[in-house]
């Protein structure tokens, strides 16, 4: 009962583990994405003795009884923040970071709450606003994107629009090219400090470990590269490899619990 007990506790966090694979390798196109690793840690050690008390306390060489552990559990699951290939898309509204360090800021407001977070995917898209006379800039799920002054929006009426290398939003109104509006970038200097909070998207953790926020993220000069793209930092070969081992280690645990099943059934068929 103990071991199959401790199979299906480890079945538990290997399919925490699937599903973070899984996640991954759904994600291998998309812009900016960064992997994500599974680290496991052993569950509670429990020493089983065995012995009468003359006999523990009798010199011996080996430890008394013996120690059995109780499976092992997902401990966390770290962010790889290396930078991914570029890609040239020729889009006008699309741009790449050339920094790993630095970030484009989301506006994101949930239940009520508006915080900023931060990305590397540079695919944005115009949203219009006040009946069609404003547009805004804003990521793939429509949350706006941080400039200078605020959300990024533009007057309506232009003939073009893009993002040069400085990050400044070019409208051309005629024959007359300004830049109406600039990308905000922050540099966090630990970038596995910040966590996940969906849509590709990261935040600093409520206690931050004890860390000044304004001490690990400065405002930057924004430097892109127009026209461009992060792709995911997702190894697909790696993953397909890692998805084999823990699919491997899932058939043992799920072996180990019928192999107890068996063995009960043989002790309860003794007569």
């Amino acid at each position: 009962m103990r071991n199959a007990s401790i199979a299906a506790v480890t079945m538990g966090q290997l399919q925490k583990r699937l599903d973070l694979i899984g996640n991954n390798i759904a994600n291998a196109n998309t812009a900016g994405y960064k992997a994500k690793t599974a680290n496991f840690s052993s569950l509670l050690v429990q020493q089983i003795d065995n012995l009468s008390p003359d006999e523990d306390t009798a010199p011996r060489v080996t430890p008394a009884g013996f120690r059995q552990g109780n499976g092992a559990r997902l401990a966390h699951a770290n962010v790889n923040m290396a930078s991914g290939n570029l890609m040239t898309t020729e889009r006008a509204l699309d741009v790449a970071l050339t920094n790993e360090k630095q970030f484009f800021q989301v506006q994101v407001t949930e239940n009520g709450v508006t915080e900023t977070q931060f990305t590397r995917a540079g695919n944005f898209y115009l949203q219009p606003i006040n009946n069609n006379e404003q547009v805004m800039l804003v990521t793939a799920e429509g949350h706006p994107i941080v400039g200078n002054n605020g959300p990024i929006v533009v007057q309506g009426g232009f003939d073009d629009i893009r993002i040069n290398e400085n990050g400044e939003i070019a409208v051309t109104r005629g024959t007359a090219v300004n830049a109406e509006a600039s990308l905000e970038l922050v540099q966090v200097e630990l970038p596995r400090s910040l966590e996940s909070a969906g849509g590709n998207r990261y935040r600093f953790p409520n206690e931050a470990y004890g860390m000044d926020e304004n001490a690990v993220a400065q405002v930057v000069d924004a430097s892109v590269l127009p026209g461009t793209l992060e792709t995911s930092n997702v190894n697909l070969s790696e993953a397909l490899t890692s998805m084999m081992e823990t699919q491997r280690a899932y058939q043992l645990n799920a072996r180990a619990i019928t192999f107890s099943d068996q063995m009960a059934g043989l002790v309860n068929s003794l007569r």
